[in-house]
This record gives C-alpha cells, structure tokens and sequence, in this order.
C-alpha cells in the first residue's frame, strides 16, 4: 500500500519519536527555569499585581483590567510618594484582587498635618489618573477610557469616607489630633512648653479633605455617562 502514497505519513512508522521532542524543548524550559530561579523575587512580589490584572480582566476584558489595576497603582504612589517627600520608608505596592492594594510606612508619631497629607496624596494622584483617562477618553472617543475614568473617580472617593481604615479616616483623625491635641514648644530635642492645639491647623486639613472630596465629585458628574446613552 506504501507503493500508492502520495504524501509522507505525520508520523514515523515506529511512533512518536519522544527524544527529538525532547531535544527540541529542553532548551527553552531550561532557560524559563534559569529566568524564574535567578528572579523569582519579581514573580513573587508583582504576584499580586498580576493576580489582580487577570481577575478584573476575566470580569471587564484585559483593557479595562488594566486600566483598572494602573489606576490602583497610581493612587499607591501617591502616598509612597508623600512619604517619600517626608524622608519616610515606604514599601512597594501590595495588591490584593478585588480588594485593591496597600503600602506600608514606616512612622512613628507623626505630626498631624504630615499624616494628612500623606492619606491626601493617594486619593489626589488616583483622581489625577481619572482625569488623564477622562481627558484620553474625550480625545479618542474610548468608552473603556470614560468607564475608567469614573471608576478611578469613585474610588478615590470611597477610599475618602471617614472609616479608620480608609484615607478619609486617617485624614479626620489628624483633624482631631490637630484640634484636641497640645503643641509641644522644643528647644533643641528637649520638649519645654505645652501651646494651646493649633486648630487652625484642623480646618486647614478639613478644608483640604472637602476640597479633594468636591474634585472627586465633579469628575464623576463630568465622567457619569446616563443609562439611555449606554
């Protein structure tokens, strides 16, 4: 019957010829092994963020997952980047999937109007973000962009009511402080005096909180598209 063919088989007549496949293979897997050994730190510590990309992609599509965790880390850094300012360290960004994400600083007392701006900054870069996709979205027409855009704006904003575990309660809790809590006069590192609380210094950190709160506000009435237009 050979006699008649045409063509070659797919096959050899002796089977699958494992160790050409073998050969063949090796070669890659032990440079994707070399690579995960040799920065297997990167794997482990962006796990997180790549976690999050995946399972908000599963739920919206890649471009919005995407969008979407960008956004979360825009907002991280901007707390890490206050820190930063203040001389503080600051851990890499913590991602947890839909539950969002976290830095740590390591500080020990601080002043109230430091602590505020701090909890102010993350919520101010992440409705930064949501402008920046809000404006893109304008430009191209992108409804993913506009989607974006009053997601991050929301978010922010959630992230400013005033709960303890949220920006908005560690920023009334240094209003508090601000109000309730004396000044302390230093000569040197020795403290010499106790002042009456600087309350102007809470309604400063109040005012700032309100202001921050409105441009979130705006932004998601700009970005708020109707439910007859979708």
């Amino acid at each position: 019957m050979d006699d008649f063919r045409d063509y070659e088989p797919l096959q050899p007549r002796g089977g699958i010829n494992w160790k050409r496949i073998g050969r063949a293979i090796w070669a890659p897997v032990a440079a994707l092994v070399t690579l995960a050994v040799k920065f297997g730190f990167v794997f482990v510590k962006f796990a997180g963020l790549f976690l999050s990309v995946g399972a908000y992609a599963l739920l919206w599509g890649w471009q919005f997952g995407v969008g979407f965790v960008l956004l979360i880390l825009i907002h991280e850094l901007g707390h890490a980047a206050e820190a930063k300012r203040q001389g503080l360290h600051v851990s890499a960004p913590t991602f947890i999937p839909f539950i969002g994400a976290y830095v740590t600083i390591r500080h020990a007392g601080l002043p109230p109007w430091r602590s505020a701006t701090i909890s102010l900054a993350g919520p101010v870069f992440g409705g930064a973000g949501s402008a920046v996709c809000w404006a893109l979205g304008n430009a191209y027409d992108s409804r993913v962009l506009h989607a974006l855009a009053f997601t991050g704006f929301f978010l922010n904003l959630f992230n400013l009511i005033p709960i303890g575990f949220l920006d908005g309660g560690q920023v009334l809790r240094a209003a508090g402080e601000a109000w309730r809590l004396p000044v302390i006069r230093f000569e040197g590192a020795v403290p010499m005096e106790a002042l009456r609380p600087n309350r102007a210094l809470a309604f400063m950190i109040v005012s700032a909180y309100v202001a921050v709160a409105a441009l979130l506000v705006l932004g998601m009435w700009q970005t708020h598209v109707p439910q007859h237009r979708l």
